[in-house]
């Protein structure tokens, strides 16, 4: 499969023209000459129109017309055509005499030198065509490398600001995804740059909308779904003003712990219920889940969870409530804190 991600540089798009190029000449030769006269005079011609439409886009063009110099411009034109014409006419007719003959050789007449000068003369046509082309495709891979450099320029933005081993994770995810052609890669495409987005954009800030919170949330819980062999029961009440805000990433420690230490990714009996509930002023959110019959570690002791009571207490000081509980086989997270 590697062939069709293969893109050709503009030098070996040029390449692969005048291949094709060669093979149409030669096959139209063949059914007048045989495979040896044919291959060499589609060589010939091709070189010749090869030199014409190179001589012109190369060096005629950029240093006479564009400069200005349009009557030396003409004569030159009419020079490379006579010359190649007559070059052409003499050395195939060499080639052939030498050859290809068989003792019956062809003197050099006016008019085969003047096909050849005509026949030139539409080549050079054509070269007008061949440069626009050129153009194009150069254009077209300047476009591609600034787009690449930007893109470069995002990732290395969010290297700072994403943890590393998440990222990598869910692209590894999604690279399974696409090598399977799963319909659903272009979403979860789109899910992982809306988490990049909320990142970049929404993270920094002192305060986000909670329906931004809610979103990143949905998005995270889709990304690792796909990392789980079966699907986790999964209930996600919200009963709530989205419009209103609170502190980026308060809600998240929760949710990763789940996918981190509770789930059975061998298991298909995986249940997971999360409540998002406003109450008399207060964001109340709840995260309940089945606990393997062999947990990883210690839920209630990871650094997530210490390291969001150390924010809490930065941004509420005591008004909040922040609690965790392992009831045997469930695991129960709480936060309690105050609405803007």
């Amino acid at each position: 499969m590697q062939l069709f991600k293969w893109k050709p540089n503009i030098r070996q798009q040029q390449w692969m023209v005048w291949i094709f190029v060669f093979f149409i000449v030669l096959f139209s030769l063949l059914p007048m000459d045989g495979v040896g006269q044919s291959t060499v005079f589609a060589l010939i011609n091709t070189l010749f129109y090869a030199a014409i439409i190179y001589g012109n886009i190369l060096w005629l063009f950029p240093k006479l017309y564009q400069t200005g110099r349009l009557a030396l411009y003409i004569l030159a034109v009419i020079v490379l055509l006579l010359v190649t014409g007559a070059l052409r006419a003499y050395l195939s007719l060499y080639i052939y005499n030498a050859f290809f003959a068989m003792g019956h050789p062809t003197k050099m007449k006016f008019e085969a030198i003047m096909s050849f000068v005509i026949a030139g003369l539409l080549i050079f046509m054509l070269s007008f065509i061949f440069r626009i082309a050129l153009a194009y495709f150069k254009l077209k891979q300047q476009s591609e490398d600034i787009l690449i450099q930007k893109t470069q320029a995002e990732l290395n933005l969010l290297k700072s600001q994403v943890q590393p081993h998440f990222l990598f994770n869910t692209l590894n995810n999604i690279y399974y995804e696409a090598y399977l052609e799963s319909p659903r890669t272009a979403a979860l495409i789109e899910k992982l740059s809306d988490i990049m987005r909320y990142f970049v954009d929404e993270s920094p800030r002192q305060e986000v909308s909670l329906a931004n919170e809610v979103q990143f949330l949905e998005n995270y819980i889709a990304l690792e779904n796909i990392r789980i062999r079966y699907d986790v029961d999964i209930t996600f009440t919200k009963d709530c003003d989205m419009s209103l805000t609170l502190p980026p990433m308060l809600l998240m420690t929760f949710v990763e712990n789940i996918f981190k230490h509770g789930i059975d990714k061998s298991s298909s009996h995986n249940k997971v219920n999360i409540t998002l509930l406003q109450r008399n002023g207060r964001l109340q959110f709840t995260t309940t889940n089945t606990i393997p019959d062999k947990p990883l570690t210690a839920l209630s002791t990871g650094f997530g969870i210490q390291n969001l009571r150390k924010r809490l207490v930065l941004l509420y000081q005591t008004d909040f409530e922040l609690r965790v509980e392992n009831k045997g086989d469930i695991y129960i997270a709480q936060l309690n804190i105050p609405l803007a």
